[in-house]
């Protein structure tokens, strides 16, 4: 039956519904079948590698995952698509899953996040912040604001009192850094996480404390799920110890 309280501010009450340990719970459950994780693209990296240490606690487990923008999965999942834990880059698509009653158990944060802008390697457009990204010669790229980095973007560039000119709106922030990447653009906007990933594909400028963001993430097992049991044990590892540990490795803070 889904609950429609917002979210839980204490993640531990998370980990005992599902019955796991701080550290990841039960390495030999019993529980089996496929488990589907719908998450924001930016927890790509992170997931994936949760998703390793999750199969090899639980082997008779197959988990698989829906990276998308956290618009685009809450459309999936109200329409009908099958998802067991839906983890979403902001609170305000998650409030639109509990408002649709697709919530089973109160949503909790369980990482964190700012933003950064994403450049070609050498920034060899010499920009220095978020005032460059005016500049009407560059082209910079964003998401519309549905999406959850769209929409962080047009806060963060409001508080800095910037106004920039997007030349092409992408379907979620991992096609963002492609397109940096790829040469097709100077510059965005995206999670921290991601110039981090990017690795030497990118270089990265800093956005201040005092206009940045910091981009909650919140996780709910999905009301009518096909594996219930698998989507606690999935939540109860990405709050524990062991999934806040492979959280950070990737840049995320935690809740």
């Amino acid at each position: 039956m889904a609950r429609t309280g917002y979210f839980a501010t204490v993640i531990v009450a998370v980990i005992a519904a599902s019955g796991l340990s701080a550290c990841g719970g039960d390495a030999r459950s019993g529980r089996s079948g496929a488990l589907t994780v719908f998450a924001a693209a930016s927890l790509t990296g992170a997931f994936t590698e949760i998703g390793e240490a999750f199969m090899e606690e639980n082997p008779d487990v197959e988990v698989t995952f829906n990276f998308a923008a956290s618009s685009e999965l809450v459309t999936q999942i109200t329409e009908g698509a099958p998802a067991d834990v839906f983890a979403s880059a902001d609170r305000r698509n998650m409030d639109q899953l509990v408002e649709a009653e697709r919530n089973d158990g109160e949503p909790a944060v369980f990482a964190t996040n700012s933003l950064a802008i994403i450049l070609e390697p050498g920034n060899p457009q010499e920009i220095t912040g978020l005032a460059d990204l005016a500049d009407p010669d560059l082209i910079v790229v964003s998401c519309d604001p549905a999406v959850p980095i769209g929409a962080y973007t047009e806060e963060v560039l409001g508080n800095a009192g910037v106004d920039a000119e997007f030349d092409s709106f992408e379907e979620d922030v991992k096609a963002i850094v492609t397109k940096v990447t790829a040469g097709e653009a100077d510059a965005g906007i995206v999670y921290a996480t991601d110039v981090t990933a990017a690795g030497d594909d990118a270089a990265g400028v800093e956005i201040p404390a005092d206009v940045n963001i910091t981009a909650e993430y919140p996780i709910v097992a999905v009301a009518d799920a096909p594996n219930g049991d698998g989507a606690g044990a999935w939540i109860g590892l990405v709050a524990g110890d062991a999934g806040q540990e492979i959280l950070a490795t990737y840049g995320f803070g935690s809740p």
